[in-house]
């Protein structure tokens, strides 16, 4: 494996913390959720996806932190902290951003989609009829499947799934074998809906809804028969889930993978929820069965999952208090009917998704699985979902005898098993599936069809900045280019040969590659921007990513910036650089965007005495995209192209003034507004610019 040691050569002073980082781009979404300019329900939806967010953020980054803490670990971060210093700023984050969450939807979204009909039926508030139908609704499809379960000696405290729904019970009396208890876990099955919504006549609104754990609260005696509940509290407990296998000691990557995934459900607990009237007893208890501090704890007064409300919205028939139905535009050359190969051959293509549809990508693997002149298709597969048309259309190919190879990312985060799923499937109809490289997660977006024509064997490329994903390509903005420039295909051609086979790598020509080009050149173009800047020229950097983070291009930015070159970065997450602070960054400047679509392009410009390079690229500026995963950057080429990626991907992000947040030298973030300027929103505008109408 390559080895890089990437470490900052300024004072820590001069960096940011990764995890308040996290936290800050929470509450930017959280922000989304307060902003009465956004319809009503799609408010509603943001407090969930903040939810969502957290979850994988103890997942993953919290229970990192922890076990560094339990570990002792003498490891001083970037910013010069110590993970126990950096776990106590970060839990006081997450516990106020929770809080403020919880106030929002108590204080404001309910209350106000009460006002529009749509309720949440409190159970002090059920009248007769609403109790008894509710009743019979716990009696018919919640007690065949509960399982309660006391605590005594032969009966120890359950093994709880993680963020399963959960509640504990306080008890008094005895039960029909005489056994004393004062305690015992009823755990919700995840086939019960969490929210379930009562027939219009009975509510007495347009929507009322009913959350489980209330009917669970008011019928919970009924499971235990002659016994007292003085006390019933819902829980949930949060889990490390970032799946440890050893790539290199594993001779089956995939049989070791399976074994693994049902240990996620289980791992340590970071995080405890608990509703507000938990008794202190029963927190102790609770704490203490998860090896839990009170720093763990988060005491809420509401659903201690809010990410079960999203569905709320798709179940209200309000367009009015929703974001207005977008189509996606199509372009000329790739509209219906159109053969994909001839409008590649003709010129490139390049798709701006979710604001041009994802369609054109799906049809040219298509026409590919159906062409008798193709006859090989190789491309690479991070998340594509588990009722994938792309894999369908390989399967297809494979089956009408084309050499089709897939390079599956197994240890693609939270989708593993779809992936174990795809990669199966395509085994099975003499598909080539490999596993791209030990040790590197092969995450760059890459598809190439070989095609048999008149001149001989020519290859088509498909080079993306997001996944293969039909869903998310509706949500999240990325650039696709397709072409069959020569020299494009024969580095992507030059790629799958590294992941399916053996040998030194050759240099190619055109895309920057991790963990071997990416970096060094990203670096030497910022550089080299710089020696013009020295030298008394136009230096300019513009980039645009998800988080920047790696110590080598930030230091190559501030130096950069102290030699005059003007640069703007536009961040959606995570960022560890501190911009405009004098002396080390004057010149450089930070936003992030958050609107109705995740932005998630990556777009790397460097102005380059005028010839304006533009890199689209899978890949952030983290140490672990250039150092540990297969990456691509690669050139748009054509003028028009060219010029269309800076006018949508950067100008418009850059004139802003409605979604963006400007970021100071501390890390804070203030919302964009100017009264004088005229209002600009990059989404909406290139919604109006691009869509289909």
């Amino acid at each position: 494996m390559i080895r890089h040691n990437s470490q900052p050569h300024f004072p820590t002073q001069n960096y940011l913390n990764r995890e308040l980082g996290l936290l800050a781009f929470n509450r930017r979404v959280l922000a989304q959720a307060e902003d009465e300019r956004v319809p009503l329900l799609e408010r509603l939806r943001f407090l969930c996806i903040v939810s969502s967010n957290l979850d994988e953020f103890f997942e993953i980054r919290m229970a990192g932190l922890k076990e560094q803490v339990r570990a002792k670990a003498r490891i001083i971060t970037t910013d010069g902290k110590t993970a126990q210093e950096a776990y106590r700023l970060v839990s006081a984050e997450a516990h106020a951003i929770v809080t403020e969450q919880y106030k929002h939807l108590n204080d404001i979204i309910l209350p106000a989609l009460a006002e529009e009909g749509i309720r949440f039926l409190r159970r002090s508030k059920w009248n007769e009829a609403q109790r008894e139908w509710i009743r019979q609704y716990f009696i018919r499809e919640m007690v065949p499947v509960l399982t309660p379960i006391g605590l005594d000696p032969s009966h120890p405290f359950p093994k709880v799934l993680n963020k399963s729904l959960n509640f504990a019970i306080e008890l008094e009396g005895k039960d029909a074998f005489g056994r004393s208890s004062n305690a015992a876990i009823v755990q919700a099955p995840r086939v019960l809906p969490r929210v379930i919504q009562l027939p219009e006549e009975l509510a007495g609104c347009a929507y009322g809804f009913v959350f489980l754990s209330s009917i669970l609260h008011e019928f919970v005696g009924e499971l235990f028969t002659g016994m007292t509940v003085l006390g019933c509290y819902q829980f949930r407990a949060t889990r490390n889930s970032d799946l440890f296998v050893d790539e290199e000691e594993v001779t089956n990557l995939r049989t070791k993978l399976q074994g693994e995934l049902p240990h996620r459900h289980f791992g340590d607990a970071v995080r405890l929820e608990i509703a507000e009237n938990c008794s202190p007893a029963m927190t102790d208890f609770l704490l203490t069965q998860f090896g839990l501090a009170h720093s763990d704890l988060y005491r809420v007064e509401g659903p201690v999952n809010l990410v079960r409300l999203m569905q709320v919205p798709d179940w209200v028939d309000r367009p009015d208090m929703k974001f207005s139905p977008f189509v996606p535009g199509l372009p000329k050359a790739v509209g219906k009917g159109a053969n994909i190969f001839d409008s590649i051959r003709r010129n490139d293509i390049l798709l701006h998704h979710p604001y041009q549809s994802f369609a054109p990508v799906i049809e040219f693997l298509n026409q590919a699985a159906n062409d008798p002149q193709v006859v090989a298709i190789k491309m690479t597969v991070y998340r594509t979902g588990t009722d994938s048309v792309l894999m369908q259309s390989l399967i297809r190919a494979a089956q009408s005898g084309k050499e089709v190879t897939v390079v599956v990312e197994l240890m693609a985060r939270f989708d593993e098993e779809a992936n174990i799923s795809w990669a199966t499937k395509l085994e099975e109809v003499g598909a080539h599936v490999v596993y791209g490289v030990v040790g590197y997660k092969t995450h760059a977006k890459a598809l190439l069809i070989v095609r048999r024509e008149d001149s001989g064997l020519v290859r088509y490329a498909h080079l993306g900045t997001g996944n293969y994903h039909p869903r998310t390509a509706r949500l999240y903005s990325d650039f696709g280019l397709m072409t069959c420039n020569e020299e494009i295909t024969n580095d992507v051609s030059e790629v799958f040969k590294q992941l399916t086979g053996l040998g030194k790598a050759r240099t190619l020509k055109h895309l920057w590659q991790a963990p071997f080009t990416l970096q060094p050149n990203v670096v030497a173009g910022i550089r080299a921007e710089a020696d013009t800047a020295r030298a008394g020229g136009k230096g300019r950097v513009v980039a645009k990513m998800n988080s920047l983070v790696e110590p080598e291009v930030i230091n190559a930015l501030y130096e950069a910036s102290q030699a005059g070159v003007s640069i703007d970065l536009m961040i959606r997450g995570v960022c560890a650089l501190r911009p405009g602070v004098p002396g080390l960054s004057d010149n450089i400047r930070v936003r992030s965007i958050i609107g109705r679509f995740l932005e998630h392009h990556r777009i790397f410009y460097f102005y380059a005495g005028g010839k304006e390079n533009v890199y689209l690229s899978s890949a952030d500026w983290m140490e672990r995209n250039f150092f540990k995963r297969i990456e691509l950057a690669f050139p748009i080429l054509d003028p028009k192209l060219k010029k269309r990626v800076i006018t949508e991907g950067l100008k418009f992000y850059l004139a802003d003034n409605q979604q963006g947040w400007d970021m100071n030298g501390a890390g804070a973030y203030q919302r964009r507004r100017s009264a004088r300027a005229k209002p600009h929103n990059a989404q909406g505008e290139l919604m109006i610019t691009l869509g289909g109408g």
